[in-house]
């Protein structure tokens, strides 16, 4: 195939994958669902699982093996954009004064998923050899536990949003809870990667670890002042600032991505260390573009992300384990965060509510599936299987906050707990998204 021709197909390719992509992310809103929703049906049907079994001559000329490369690349580049944002907007002080609840409920819905995750991977391991995933080792018994632990902070904060649960007691604790998790679930992955062989990486995993802490400490400790130097007090341009950011996480992610830790490590870690408005706040400046930047291009990590769903290889076992996984990650985080939450003071209803939140993935759990995918840590039909888990575990969200109101419904009514014990925040859009409709992407 001639570069001029390889080019006309990308191009073409790319038409497909942002109509289509954002286009069901839309139809998804249309029926009271989250944007990722869509995007990640629309991503598999454009896989080889539905549009290369129905029509493979379609798929083999919309999706030829010469432009994989630059699909995966931009892909990557979405993710890495998306969660430089995710950095930027951790706040630990959005804790206030409910900060031991906010820590006891995050742990909690971490700790439990987590063990559960991997006892099961060490009591199953017969079975999931029949889903071609080999002995457990550190990494893999680790990982699984950190495939059910995950909740998707954005996905979380637009139902929080659409359900008027902003400025509630128990949205803000979800939301201040699962930005903590975010924290501990990042730092277990990363961990993880360093167990697995992923990207032929130069060092063994001792040397790994060590110059990842000695990065981690320098990007910490010097990248923030050195920063704000350079790109804030010579009150640079925003649109040239912006450049320069995105730059410095790439740079950051190439670190990790050779390390081995995946390029998202370091993506995540220049967004924390880059530095905030004097007074504490995001600049906008900064974070709309990275939103519009972000929703635009992430549904070609979507079509990425479909590209390695087995769909067709999923059997009997295939789909009891998908079954038992789901109803274990929706349990063990419903029940944790419910029973943390009902410890820090909530009452029953509201404790509830965030054991239901806590429960939606999305999008930074397909983060997380295709790091351990590409590091070695999960087969391609267990990679299938946790893909349908995290769509499966966000449908439900909805549907069981509309149960928990029901019950409410039939206990004797009181008035919704305000937040006034509580600082106000403004959750981030969904999936790193802008407040327009189209950045509602994920």
């Amino acid at each position: 195939m001639s570069p001029e021709t390889v080019v006309t197909h990308f191009l073409f390719a790319s038409a497909l994958i942002l109509a289509v992509g954002h286009g069901a992310g839309w139809l998804a809103q249309r029926l009271q669902q989250p944007y990722i929703v869509g995007q990640l049906a629309a991503g598999i049907a454009l896989g080889p699982s539905l549009l290369g079994s129905t029509a493979p001559d379609a798929y083999t000329v919309l999706f030829p093996r010469e432009i994989s490369t630059a699909l995966t690349g931009l892909a990557q580049f979405a993710l890495v954009v998306f969660l430089f944002a995710v950095g930027y907007e951790l706040d630990p002080t959005i804790l206030g004064d409910r900060a031991r609840t906010v820590v006891t409920v995050a742990v909690a819905s971490f700790v439990v998923p987590m063990a559960v995750g991997s006892g099961c991977a060490l009591l199953f391991r017969g079975q999931l050899r029949e889903l071609d995933m080999p002995a457990p080792t550190v990494g893999t018994v680790l990982f699984a536990g950190v495939a059910l632990s995950i909740t998707a902070v954005p996905v979380l904060t637009a139902i929080v949003r659409e359900n008027n649960l902003a400025d509630t007691v128990p949205g803000i604790l979800a939301v201040s809870a699962a930005g903590l998790l975010d924290v501990i679930g990042w730092t277990v992955l990363a961990g993880t990667m360093l167990d697995s062989d992923s990207g032929e990486p130069a060092l063994g995993w001792p040397g790994r670890a060590l110059v990842a802490a000695v990065f981690a400490v320098l990007m910490l400790l010097a990248a923030r002042p050195v920063l704000r130097r350079l790109l804030w007090r010579t009150r640079m341009e925003p649109s040239l600032r912006l450049a320069l950011l995105i730059g410095f996480a790439c740079a950051s992610a190439s670190v990790t991505q050779f390390l081995g830790l995946h390029a998202l490590c370091g993506a995540l870690l220049a967004g924390i260390v880059c530095p905030r408005e004097d007074d504490g706040t995001l600049d906008p400046d900064l974070l709309r573009p990275l939103h519009v930047v972000s929703s635009l291009l992430v549904p070609y990590f979507f079509v990425f992300s479909g590209q390695s769903v087995a769909l067709n290889n999923m059997d009997t076992t295939g789909w009891l384990t998908l079954l038992v996984v789901t109803v274990l990650a929706v349990l063990t985080k419903v029940g944790s965060g419910t029973a943390a939450a009902r410890l820090g003071g909530l009452d029953r209803d509201d404790s509830r509510t965030v054991g239901v939140l806590l429960s939606a993935r999305g999008l930074t759990e397909l983060i997380a599936l295709n790091a351990g995918l590409q590091a070695g840590l999960l087969s391609k039909p267990l990679y299938t299987v946790l893909v349908f888990m995290a769509l499966a575990t966000t449908l439900l969200t909805q549907p069981l906050l509309h149960l928990v109101r029901r019950l409410a419904d039939h206990e004797p009514t009181r008035a919704p707990g305000r937040a006034e014990a509580v600082p106000a925040h403004s959750p981030r859009p969904a999936d790193g998204a802008p407040t327009t409709p189209v950045a509602d992407a994920g």
